[in-house]
């Protein structure tokens, strides 16, 4: 190929630079390779003819500028094939990336013309591929032939910072040139291509803190000694320069928040060199005096803070403990205080750095000193016991007033009121002693017993006679000193049992004694029969010697017919002073025993039975107890078979169980009911029938020419004879014609039956619970039950 210039391109400075510039690019490339359409031949190694090709193509330009504003389109290059002879019958196509949208070509003359701004940055090159052809039968001529357009750069893109914002941390006082972080830019032109992406960083504001290096973009320290207490933040502005920074170079710039980290560079300090408390000398220890602290202005760990307690006459008295949350020195009460003996104390407190930082220890101790002062302020302070309890020691049995001990109290305040005592009666509810008020000499009310008590806790009060709300309370342990007052008995109900047939000196039983008293009084016990049968010829005893003792048979032969019990008394006596002793009667019953000593039998009337009846004859007797007791079973239950068929009728006919009395009486409160008797009794008419109802104010006496009826008069004269009487009565109504109805009575558990007051139908009231009654009442029931049950009984 073979490349042309165009003299018609636009005479500006940097088309003719592009110009010259793709000139000598292609100028090197028609050196390096020109095609030819005519072939030759070339000689080759050992003889072998090689053929080269000969291309027809020629362009001018492969490059173009990016960014073009002009009004034209800018021409790209040209192609020309050596067939062309310029006639137009050769037609030139143009295909691959951006043909015919941003590169077009002129089919005649074969000129390349970009449409369309590029940018580089968007793509940096096309490739496309050219023909030539047959203008009339679009027969190809040449083969396709590729190249590549690429976008020239320019400097129109300025650096920009990975972040908007850097945030770093170097520690205060650190050395100049440390290096702090590290910023970076980027610059979207072509590295590669002049001075376009060459930047080149610079620091606009944080000077003289800080400096930046120009060519990598590391900020480092710029000052020595840099403070955090006194200044902890700096803002820092970084530019990035293209061009290498020279003149006309595009920049950008990013903040830099740079943050001074604390190191331990200060020692704690107190505000004042002493300090004054008071605490009570009622206050417990543990309780709180007051605070001390001293000011670090480091943060963090490098200012904590630890306090001591170096010297001061109160270090056995008070502490000092750490409360980190507030990094003060918390002074307490270690031991109880006594203002009556002493009334202030002074410590020295010293406070000091937790962690101390090598780098710095030549700054001087990071420590620091403060005189505490303590007076003690006078509190009403309640009575103190000499001891904290007290143990006392009395005899049991001991008379009463008897004196146990005494307890003493004093009032540690100044005033050193009067004190009285008393016991509390919660812990001594048997009033077994008592307390003198006024010196506290405890003594019995009445006699103990160390059986029944060994130990007796009671508290005693002591308060200020002035002063009732102070008071104090000490516990009293009074131990019950044991006497021999108790004879030893045995240990269990003992009862013997020797067999008939048993050997001479053959022991048949051992017992032991107890003792209620203590072991000081109680064992060794020594076991003996009493002297007036101590040779008693049936049986005898041996002492063991470890508290127990046996007995033996001293004979042999014994007979259950003769004798079947013996009671042999033994004495025991225990080691106590003065002894004490008892006699105890062991019980011994004769048994019939076997060869081998088991026992048998041991009722004499059991063997008498056994000789005069045989076993037949006790069977029978058996036999006719148990038929005995079967009639009278069956003679009770036949008994009450009988009956029940009569409770069954009186419950199916109700009508023999109602009686009419036609009378209702005064109900349960009225006490003068009417005496029916009295129509019985004849003799009434002979004299006064004394009234029940009422009081009569004088007595009526008969009239004049009436007989006495004979006692065998008839009832109905009688009542005749009453009936007139009663008309003739002037004191009250006709007794026994005439009834009052007008009280029932008041507080009745079962109310009234009466229905005079009630409807005879649709009543309000309900009667169902008659039904609950039982058979007695199923006639009331059925009368005064509901209507559906009446319905459908009808």
């Amino acid at each position: 190929p073979k490349m042309k210039e165009d003299n018609c391109l636009h005479a500006a400075l940097i088309c003719l630079g592009l110009l010259y510039y793709s000139h000598a690019i292609t100028t090197e490339k028609l050196n390096h390779a020109r095609p030819s359409l005519h072939g030759h031949h070339e000689k080759g190694k050992e003889g072998q003819v090689l053929h080269r090709s000969k291309r027809g193509w020629v362009w001018n330009q492969f490059f173009v500028i990016e960014e073009y504003t002009g009004p034209d389109p800018v021409l790209v290059g040209r192609l020309h094939s050596d067939i062309d002879s310029g006639d137009g019958n050769i037609k030139y196509i143009l295909s691959g990336e951006g043909a015919g949208i941003i590169f077009v070509i002129d089919d005649k003359s074969g000129n390349i013309h970009a449409t369309k701004t590029l940018d580089r940055e968007e793509r940096a090159q096309y490739t496309l591929t050219a023909q030539a052809v047959d203008r009339n039968t679009n027969r190809p001529l040449e083969p396709p032939s590729e190249f590549i357009v690429k976008v020239q750069d320019i400097n129109d893109n300025p650096p920009e910072f990975l972040h908007e914002n850097y945030h770093a941390n170097v520690p205060e006082r650190s050395n100049v040139g440390t290096s702090v972080i590290q910023v970076t830019a980027s610059d979207a032109d072509d590295p590669t291509y002049g001075n376009s992406a060459k930047l080149v960083y610079s620091i606009l504001e944080g000077q003289p803190y800080f400096s930046v290096e120009a060519q990598t973009g590391i900020i480092r320290t710029a000052l020595p000694n840099m403070d955090r207490e006194a200044k902890e933040e700096y803002h820092v502005v970084i530019q990035a320069k293209d061009m290498g920074g020279h003149m006309g170079g595009l920049s950008g710039t990013t903040k830099v928040t740079i943050t001074l980290t604390d190191v331990n560079d200060n020692p704690p300090k107190f505000p004042q060199s002493v300090y004054q408390m008071s605490v009570s000398e009622a206050a417990v220890p543990g309780e709180e005096v007051g605070r001390v602290k001293a000011k670090d202005p480091d943060i963090g760990e490098n200012g904590l803070v630890a306090y001591s307690i170096i010297d001061g006459d109160g270090m056995d008295m008070f502490e000092i403990t750490t409360d980190y949350e507030t990094q003060e020195g918390v002074v307490k009460l270690k031991k109880l205080l006594d203002f009556e003996t002493k009334k202030s104390y002074s410590l020295k407190v010293e406070a000091a750095n937790v962690h101390i930082d090598p780098k710095f220890i030549s700054n001087g101790p990071f420590k620091d000193t403060v005189t505490v002062k303590i007076s003690v302020e006078d509190a009403d302070e309640p009575p103190v016991f000499l001891k904290p309890s007290y143990i006392f020691e009395v005899q049991e049995n001991a008379a009463s007033g008897t004196v146990v001990g005494k307890v003493h109290a004093k009032d540690p305040d100044a005033a050193n009121s009067a004190i009285r005592y008393s016991i509390d009666r919660h812990t001594d509810l048997e009033r077994y002693f008592i307390i003198n008020a006024e010196d506290g000499n405890i003594k019995t009310i009445k006699a103990l017993d160390r059986e029944e008590i060994a130990w007796h806790n009671i508290s005693v009060f002591a308060v200020e006679v002035h002063k009732q709300h102070q008071e104090a309370k000490v516990p009293v342990a009074i131990k019950v000193v044991d006497v021999n007052d108790n004879a030893p008995k045995f240990a269990a109900a003992y009862e013997a049992f020797v067999c008939e047939n048993a050997r001479s000196n053959q022991q048949f039983i051992t017992i032991s004694a107890d003792d209620k008293d203590d072991s000081a009084n109680g064992p060794r016990f020594i076991f003996s029969l009493p002297p007036e049968i101590i040779h008693n010829p049936n049986f005898t005893l041996r002492d063991n010697r470890d508290n127990t003792a046996s007995v033996l048979v001293r004979r042999e032969g014994f007979s259950r017919q003769k004798q079947d019990l013996y009671l042999l008394p033994i004495v025991i006596s225990d080691g106590g002073l003065p002894p004490m002793s008892s006699t105890n009667t062991l019980t011994i019953r004769v048994c019939g025993c076997d060869s081998n000593g088991s026992l048998l039998s041991c009722n004499a009337e059991a063997y008498i039975l056994n000789a005069g009846l045989s076993t037949g004859a006790l069977i029978a007797i058996l036999a006719c107890i148990v038929i005995l007791l079967v009639i009278v079973v069956l003679f009770v239950t036949l008994k009450r078979q009988k009956k029940e068929p009569l409770i069954i009728f009186e419950e199916e006919d109700v009508r023999e169980n109602i009686i009419t009395y036609d009378d209702e009486g005064g109900g349960e409160e009225d006490t003068e009911a009417f005496d029916i008797a009295t129509l019985q009794n004849p003799d009434g008419i002979n004299g006064f029938i004394p009234r029940k109802d009422i009081k009569p104010e004088y007595q009526y006496m008969p009239r004049p020419g009436l007989r006495p009826a004979p006692n065998s008069v008839d009832v109905d004269d009688f009542i005749n004879t009453r009936i007139q009487e009663a008309d003739n009565d002037p004191t009250a109504p006709p007794y026994d014609s005439i009834q009052i109805y007008g009280y029932e009575g008041r507080g009745s558990v079962a109310g009234s039956l009466s229905s005079l007051e009630s409807a005879t139908t649709d009543s309000d009231l309900d009667y169902d619970y008659l039904q609950n009654w039982g058979p007695r009442f199923k006639k009331l029931a059925d009368l005064y039950g509901s209507k559906d049950t009446f319905d459908d009984d009808c």
